[in-house]
């Protein structure tokens, strides 16, 4: 019996987003149509990134000095926010 089901490839293994009806260690075959359907795609500005990488590698890297420079103009103290975030979840 032929069905198509929707399933995320995480560490190695295709996991259905729905249940199967399927007895345990029954051999499938995939058909894997990456239709690109992400929702989080609608919502990247693909120009704007495009832009940004076209114009870094024309840009020099930064030294260590002036990224410790740049560094030091943050207010506030980095460590503090990086426990309190910890301590909110």
């Amino acid at each position: 019996m032929a069905q198509q089901i929707d399933a995320v490839y995480e560490n190695g293994v295709f996991r259905p987003l729905a249940p199967v009806d399927l007895e345990e260690h029954r051999t499938v075959r995939l058909t894997i149509d990456d239709n690109g359907d992400d929702p989080l795609t609608d919502l990247l500005d693909t120009e704007f990134m495009e832009r940004c990488i076209k114009e870094s590698k024309n840009a020099p890297a930064p030294g260590i000095e002036a990224v410790r420079q740049m560094l030091a103009k943050i207010p506030g103290d980095l460590t503090e926010d990086f426990i309190s975030e910890r301590d909110e979840c």
